[in-house]
């Protein structure tokens, strides 16, 4: 009896030790799955938090560019307001010419013409024995030079 006594201490032992083995697995198995649900939440705020701050990088990125086109549509509508009073005024007519070519005031002179005063019909009188090229072109160099509006 004292042999059975024997087996059954060492096979209620083994149960014992299968028990506290599989208790030692179950808790082991607890905290791991506490360990992911942690690391879940983590990376879930590492998400939330890195989306957020590309949203401000992008934002700043924006509004530098956006406030680098607004600078330069600011200054271009300042230059177009600019040339549209110079164009109003008369100023600058052409590209910016003020004289007339030598050639031109002394067929001017010949005609009896001179470039202080003048006048339409003066002119038209003046200019009716030239072809109609050349009388075209003493126009077109008068507008140019802002002699002739």
């Amino acid at each position: 009896m004292e042999g059975q006594n024997d087996v059954e201490l060492l096979c209620g032992s083994e149960e014992t030790g299968k028990d506290r083995a599989m208790e030692r697995l179950a808790a082991a198995t607890e905290l791991l799955e506490r360990a992911v649900e942690k690391l879940t939440e983590r990376e879930g705020s590492f998400a939330v938090e890195a989306e957020a701050s590309i949203g401000r990088i992008v934002a700043t990125v924006e509004g530098r560019r956006e406030a680098e086109l607004e600078q330069r549509l600011a200054a271009a509508e300042a230059e177009l307001v600019e040339l549209r009073a110079k164009a109003a005024t008369g100023s600058e007519v052409g590209h910016g010419r003020k004289t007339l070519p030598a050639g031109m005031v002394n067929l001017l002179a010949k005609q009896g013409v001179t470039v202080d005063s003048l006048e339409a019909g003066a002119l038209d009188a003046a200019l009716g024995s030239l072809s109609l090229e050349q009388r075209i072109a003493v126009k077109a160099q008068l507008l140019r030079s802002g002699a002739l509006r």
